[in-house]
């Protein structure tokens, strides 16, 4: 490496240790709060198999719309160029449209759904295009097809029946994560600190958000003795995906994304956490749905999509560490993934137990895994000495 590289290299240290989440930032991750608060209210109201498949895809779509702003302000400081913070302010205002249309997304309400999602994908486009380095430009240009044409069949999505609906989404869900794995990041460049310290961000916003399913839950519930077992084991549960994520795991990944450097470092962010992030994301959403219907019938069997959507989402949580992991080194976590299928292995027992005893056991299993890997993990010692 020569002189002039190690220069720039360290010039762009220096930057990232400067750059941290901006309130611009935090205030747009407010309206995605209230998004991903709303998909999980849809899938409370819509506890069926065909629920939760819509349920995913509204996530996905939501997903990709903050992805591609977590981009663009880690490459852009929109917070201090006017025209770009107030161009961030109006897609905050189309997605907040989004969000309250996701209730009635796939009925009354599919149009108004595409047409503000197409305004915040927009917005997105033009703002990388006028305000970021010719280099940058050209590989938004490159991407801006399937970025802008995506958002246009979830419109087209809002005028057609079902059956070509669900098509339309499917087919548009494809070309927006497919856009940038078959053209690729080139010409993207990624400041490692701020891109990981906004990932972290937003797994809290989804921790947060489960939290608030445990108040919901928890409405009219009476506390007595079971009741409050149920309230405490779901917060519990959430502790433990908490630590799971930030005791450790999160330190490890940002030591290797700030280790490389240039397209190699895009590539990674891209997959690790553009792609891999969703899974984990989406796992903590179908946990707190799992939650929010045990408190509703603590002492009443869970309906198999609930259990689901409880177990199920804690094995998906455990599998995106794994792929994080897989990623970022190579290698996979043997605990996580035997607590993944022990996760699995709760759901056929719901029907015949209480929904106390599915929450229990699944809240034990997690904080036995959070206690063994801190105990036994030969690489935490490295992080948290």
């Amino acid at each position: 490496m020569s002189t002039t590289d190690s220069a720039s290299l360290s010039d762009e240290d220096a930057d990232e240790r400067e750059r941290s989440v901006t309130p611009l930032e935090l205030f747009f991750d407010l309206v995605f709060v209230f998004a991903v608060t709303q998909i999980t209210g849809f899938l409370i109201r819509n506890l069926t198999w065909g629920g939760m498949v819509r349920g995913v895809a509204l996530l996905a779509v939501v997903w990709w719309a903050w992805v591609g702003y977590s981009w663009l302000t880690n490459a852009v400081p929109a917070e201090e160029v006017l025209p770009a913070r107030l161009v961030v302010l109006f897609a905050m205002a189309a997605m907040l449209i989004v969000a309250l249309s996701i209730p009635r997304a796939f009925g009354d309400d599919a149009v108004s759904f595409g047409v503000a999602y197409f305004a915040v994908r927009a917005s997105h486009v033009v703002l990388y295009g006028l305000v970021t380095p010719p280099e940058t430009r050209e590989a938004v240009l490159r991407l801006a097809p399937g970025f802008l044409g995506a958002p246009l069949l979830l419109v087209a999505a809002g005028f057609v029946a079902t059956p070509y609906q669900s098509a339309l989404w499917a087919v548009a869900i494809a070309i927006d994560f497919g856009v940038a794995r078959v053209r690729g990041v080139e010409g993207f460049h990624v400041r490692a600190g701020h891109f990981v310290e906004r990932h972290r961000l937003v797994v809290i916003i989804a921790l947060g958000e489960s939290i608030v399913a445990v108040g919901v839950g928890a409405t009219g519930l009476v506390l007595d003795a079971d009741g409050v077992l149920a309230v405490f084991s779901g917060f519990v549960l959430i502790a433990m995906l908490w630590w799971l994520y930030f005791d450790y795991a999160t330190l490890a990944a940002e030591r290797r994304l700030a280790a490389i450097h240039g397209h190699d470092r895009a590539v990674l962010a891209r997959d690790s956490y553009s792609y891999i992030h969703l899974s984990m994301v989406g796992g903590i959403v179908f946990v707190a749905l799992g939650i929010e219907r045990t408190l509703a019938h603590v002492n009443e069997p869970l309906r198999l999509v609930s259990a689901v959507a409880l177990c199920g989402g804690g094995a998906l949580y455990l599998c995106g560490h794994n792929a994080y992991r897989y990623r970022d080194h190579g290698t996979v976590s043997v605990p996580r993934a035997v607590a993944a299928a022990a996760a699995s292995l709760l759901v056929p027992l719901a029907p015949f137990v209480p929904a106390l005893v599915v929450l229990g056991g699944l809240t034990a299993l997690f904080v036995a895994l959070a206690g063994f890997e801190t105990i036994r993990s030969e690489y935490r010692p490295e992080f948290r000495p």
